[in-house]
């Protein structure tokens, strides 16, 4: 067994939504990640993918396909997303929506998780030694 996995957003919203060029990408790895070990996804994340449901209940009943664990983020995490996202404003960053990365990328990092996702960048300049399961 291996570490649980946070899964970002971008792969539940692949796999939920039939996502032509990244379903089947998307969906591999949410397998291989939880024949391995829990899969989990945080109030950010859920957040995130709810915004693509009308009602409570499709989100839920999307969700609950995938057998996917749900955590609280710590309090720890949060104070780190904050300095996380303090460093990339320093950095010149825009304030266009990126504290829900930071929020994950911490999560998993407090709590020794893996983070399954496409969009690593960020993960890997602000959490380096987190360990990504992402494309190529």
């Amino acid at each position: 067994m291996s570490a649980p996995t946070l899964v970002d957003s971008n792969v539940l919203i692949d796999v939920i939504s039939g996502d032509p060029t990244w379903e089947s990408w998307s969906a591999a790895e949410l397998a291989g990640a939880a024949a391995s070990g829990t899969v989990a996804i945080n109030p950010v994340i859920y957040a995130e993918v709810s915004m693509g449901f009308a009602r409570i209940e499709s989100c839920e009943s999307a969700l609950g396909a995938l057998a996917i664990e749900r955590r609280e983020v710590p309090w720890p995490a949060a104070f780190l997303a904050g300095k996380a996202y303090l460093d990339y404003r320093r950095r010149g960053g825009g304030r266009r929506s990126p504290l829900p990365d930071f929020f994950v990328g911490a999560h998993a990092a407090v709590e020794g998780m893996r983070v399954l996702t496409r969009d690593p960048a960020r993960y890997r300049t602000y959490f380096p030694r987190l360990d990504l399961i992402a494309p190529g």
